[in-house]
Formats: C-alpha cells, sequence, structure tokens
C-alpha cells in the first residue's frame, strides 16, 4: 500500500529537531510520497535540502502563499521564477488568496496568483491553490483563465457540493482532502460523500490542521493514515483502496 501526502510543510522549524524520524516513521506506514508546498523566499532552502536528502519520497514545489503576499511580493514572484528557470519542480505551489487574515492586499494576491498560473503554464506544471474564504474570487479567475493547459489541486477543500462540482468541471483539478473530514462537526464528510472518490487526493497540511484524535498538537504525514481511514468509511471500502485510488490520482496530476 502506497499513500501520498500531496500537501505537507515537512521543512517547517517545526520539525527541526526529528525531521528524519517523521520521514523514517512515514515510510514505514507505507506514506511514501510527501509533496512539500513553498511558501515565500524564507522557506526555499529548507525545502530543497529536504529534496535532496530524501529524493525518492520528498517533491518540492516553487510558489508564493497568498499570506506572504507584501508590498515587496514582486520581489518575492521575481526568486520564484528565477528558481523555476534553474531548477525542475513538481509543481507552482501553494497558490491562490486567502482572505481570511487580511483584505486590504486583495489586489496583489490577485495579481500574484494570475502571474503564477501563467508560470505554470509557460512551464508545463500543475498548480496547487490555497483558498480560504475566497472561492468567489478564485473562481473568477480560473473562469478566465481556463484552458487545456491548466490543471491542479484545491488544496484544503471545506467547501460545498456544488463548489467541488465547480472545480471538477474545470477538467483536471483534483479537490484536497485533509484533516478537517475527521472533525465531527466540519459537515465536510457529508461533502466528500457527495463527491466520486477519482476527483480526490489526500493530504495533512503538516503540520497543521491535525486531525482527530490530534487537534492541538503538532500534525504530521503520519497522520494521513487517519484520514485516509476516515474517508474509507465514507465510501465503505478498504484503506488499501483509498490508497490505491487516490496515489493514482495525485500521479494524474503530478505526473508521476
Amino acid at each position: 500500500m502506497i499513500l501520498t501526502d500531496t500537501h505537507t510543510h515537512l521543512y517547517s522549524e517545526q520539525f527541526n529537531d526529528d525531521i528524519d524520524v517523521v520521514i523514517q516513521n512515514c515510510i514505514a506506514k507505507g506514506i511514501e510520497r510527501l509533496f512539500l508546498p513553498n511558501i515565500d523566499s524564507s522557506s526555499i532552502d529548507g525545502m530543497m535540502k529536504l529534496g535532496t536528502d530524501y529524493p525518492n519520497n520528498c517533491f518540492p514545489m516553487m510558489g508564493l502563499h497568498p499570506t506572504s503576499v507584501g508590498e515587496n511580493y514582486k520581489e518575492e514572484l521575481t526568486i520564484v521564477e528565477e528558481w523555476l528557470n534553474k531548477h525542475q519542480f513538481c509543481a507552482i505551489g501553494e497558490i491562490g488568496i486567502d482572505l481570511y487574515w487580511d483584505k486590504t492586499l486583495l489586489k496583489q494576491q490577485q495579481d500574484a496568483f494570475r502571474f503564477q498560473i501563467g508560470l505554470a503554464k509557460k512551464h508545463n506544471l500543475p498548480f496547487v491553490i490555497h483558498c480560504r474564504d475566497s472561492f468567489d474570487e478564485i473562481f473568477e479567475i480560473l473562469d478566465e483563465l481556463n484552458d487545456d493547459k491548466m490543471r491542479g489541486i484545491f488544496h484544503c477543500f471545506t467547501g460545498t457540493v456544488e463548489q467541488a462540482n465547480h472545480i471538477i468541471n474545470y477538467g483536471d483539478f483534483k479537490i484536497g482532502i485533509g484533516g478537517v473530514v475527521t472533525f465531527k462537526n466540519s459537515g465536510l464528510d457529508k461533502v466528500v460523500e457527495q463527491i466520486d472518490i477519482k476527483h480526490l487526493v489526500l493530504e495533512t497540511d503538516s503540520p497543521y490542521l491535525s486531525p482527530t484524535p490530534y487537534r492541538g498538537k503538532r500534525n504530521e504525514s503520519t497522520y494521513l493514515l487517519g484520514i485516509a481511514e476516515k474517508v474509507a468509511d465514507i465510501y465503505n471500502i478498504s484503506v488499501e483502496e483509498v490508497a490505491k485510488i487516490t496515489t493514482k490520482n495525485s500521479k494524474e496530476i503530478f505526473g508521476f
């Protein structure tokens, strides 16, 4: 059984003391594919080191996270572009719009999102979308730019069935399901059961959003197994089947 964590920040300082143990535990539990979304220029070195240390397990992305979009965002995007021109990445990410923390930089976030979608198309890469309190704004841009070069993952999906169908209708996007699906009152399980599993990939977003029963503690990719077990319960299939399908789905996006 091979499970794929399509979104994990294992380079975070929260793993400074035990990252090798964490990754070895992942591999031992069959979680062998770990996709690393970038945040900004400050996270690149740590992320790239994991890609070098674990080339068969850790796969870096390159991008500027929307919450790191500030007044100097064009400088940050220049760094992103320079890295893309000199190194092969698995995706552009994570990118998008976040209106939960700050709405004052919406225009800059929109500009950065559009620019990075352009980079994804230029380099023939998928992109991984961070969407928080911003489905309408994200869909407006994707509807505008949609073409046969556009593919990726909606990371940490917590939307409605209607929003899931909007994503599915783009044709080449998967929906990332993480720890929220295990939360008792999230309602996400009721949404997931109305989506064909062929549209889903699994993720942890570690060290954030720990699934039940680890809420409030550091999240890690080993907890992906609990998310897979919840998804297996929703569809009334085995964890092994969930692993097989969702890993296949991840390969459709990332290409390997």
